[in-house]
């Protein structure tokens, strides 16, 4: 029934994203929901400019963090990332397992490729994600948080985004004042 399915999207709206609790206390942070809409925005933009697959960069994004509907948000190093990764997998599995056979197939390939990075799609959605992430560090930051808590936040994100257009976002991310 498609119905349980959509329940679990929903869920997503009262899942917080963790890493802002953990590293900044914060109350209220975003939820994982805000995060996958803010970074489905920045996808469409994105994959339209670059002449990307919008509708499969669209679609990864909107998949890759739904099995926290299910497990929760860990953030790196809570748990090891093997045990996470088989976590994760589980999840997606039974979260999609009652959607029409062609549909599961189309989402468990999607996930399947977002996971293994194996499309240039699936390298910009993992890219977007870090780029979203130094984006609501920056918005924290300008809200009065401690500069040096949101670090490790922004490193990460230099780290791993590579895409010249993502890389040139986030310089000016960060740079702005």
């Amino acid at each position: 029934m498609i119905l349980d399915f959509f329940k679990t999207a929903v869920n997503l709206k009262k899942i917080s994203r963790q890493g802002w609790i953990d590293k900044l206390s914060i109350e209220n942070p975003e939820s994982v929901a805000e995060h996958s809409y803010s970074m489905a925005m920045m996808g469409m933009v994105i994959s339209d400019m670059e002449n990307n697959d919008s509708e499969k960069i669209l679609k990864m994004i909107l998949l890759h963090d739904l099995t926290e509907s299910k497990i929760g948000d860990y953030v790196p190093g809570e748990i090891p990332i093997d045990e996470k990764n088989k976590l994760e997998n589980e999840a997606f599995l039974k979260i999609i397992e009652t959607l029409p056979e062609d549909v599961k197939l189309e989402y468990e390939t999607l996930w399947n490729d977002y996971r293994g990075k194996d499309s240039e799609e699936a390298k910009i959605v993992h890219q977007l994600d870090r780029l979203e992430m130094a984006f609501q560090a920056k918005t924290y930051q300008n809200e009065g948080h401690s500069k040096e808590k949101l670090k490790p936040f922004f490193e990460s994100a230099e780290n791993e985004i590579t895409h010249p257009k993502l890389k040139e976002l986030f310089r000016n991310i960060v740079n702005e004042s």
